[in-house]
């Protein structure tokens, strides 16, 4: 379900981007140093937003440590990483997360590489439960909700997307501090996009599937393109009104560039190949 917090390259100065990849690769050496090698497969760049967010809101708070590391995967150069609290927190979270999505996918697959995830992160994650019961409750709870919604066949979308966006409120809100509403509802807001753009992109396999898909009621309008399209600016526009709300210190360009622009490159590439595929299925009839 995650990986749509994404940077746009093409638009972000090098500088900016260096700094995004001290982020990036400072939270894939944060996951292997808590949780080893294992742990770095869980690695996302939704999680990588988060850290970034929080490091800037609470930069004066913040014990950053840098580095040069060289990479087993790019051993010719050394790549600058960070690494804080932040980081600490957004791999607990991505373990939490990656859990539960492993449970989620054996349940709908019976995916035997999911099973095998469950059992070698199962004792990890208790650990991160009793150090973060709100989130662990958060997700535990969604996972439930949205598992019942599922089965009972409910089709209202924003119920639907709300069950995500409610439980990534709740683990983009760290402290529960002063800024706790600004950061649910740039998590809630995010998770919601999320939910319908996983939907999105997974259409056309869930209905070979004959699998659950909240679109698939939408997918025969006219205007079905039009409607994904308006409800995920919708859910971003919100987003990023929270998001400006927030005092942030450094590294704004990067953030913005990530909710005004990142989270967009996704949805184009699925957007254009589905299109791409609808003219070809057309040109064969």
């Amino acid at each position: 379900m995650f990986g749509y917090v994404i940077v746009n390259e093409q638009e972000l100065k090098i500088k900016d981007y260096k700094k995004y990849k001290g982020v990036y690769c400072g939270l894939c050496q944060t996951l292997k140093h808590q949780y080893g090698p294992f742990g770095q497969l869980c690695l996302n760049n939704d999680m990588t937003f988060m850290a970034l967010l929080h490091m800037s809101l609470y930069e004066d708070e913040t014990c950053s440590r840098e580095r040069d590391y060289r990479c087993f995967l790019h051993p010719v150069k050394k790549i600058h990483i960070y690494e804080n609290e932040h980081l600490e927190y957004a791999a607990d979270m991505t373990l939490l997360l990656s859990y539960y999505l492993a449970q989620d996918h054996w349940r709908d697959d019976r995916r035997p590489e999911a099973f095998i995830q469950i059992h070698i992160l199962r004792k990890k994650v208790r650990k991160i439960c009793q150090t973060y019961p709100r989130q662990f409750r958060a997700v535990k709870n969604y996972v439930y909700r949205l598992e019942a919604a599922q089965r009972a066949g409910e089709s209202d979308l924003d119920k639907l997307a709300g069950l995500t966006g409610t439980m990534l409120g709740e683990i983009f809100n760290r402290k529960n501090d002063i800024w706790a509403h600004m950061l649910k509802n740039v998590g809630f807001y995010l998770g919601k996009y999320i939910y319908i753009m996983d939907a999105y992109e997974d259409l056309e396999k869930d209905i070979k599937k004959g699998s659950f898909n909240p679109l698939i009621p939408l997918k025969s309008a006219s205007d079905f393109e039009d409607q994904i399209f308006g409800i995920l600016d919708m859910m971003m526009a919100e987003c990023a009104r929270a998001f400006e709300q927030l005092p942030l210190n450094m590294d704004v360009e990067i953030l913005r560039n990530i909710l005004y622009a990142g989270v967009w490159s996704k949805y184009m590439k699925v957007r254009s190949d589905r299109l791409k595929a609808e003219e070809v299925k057309d040109e064969s009839l």
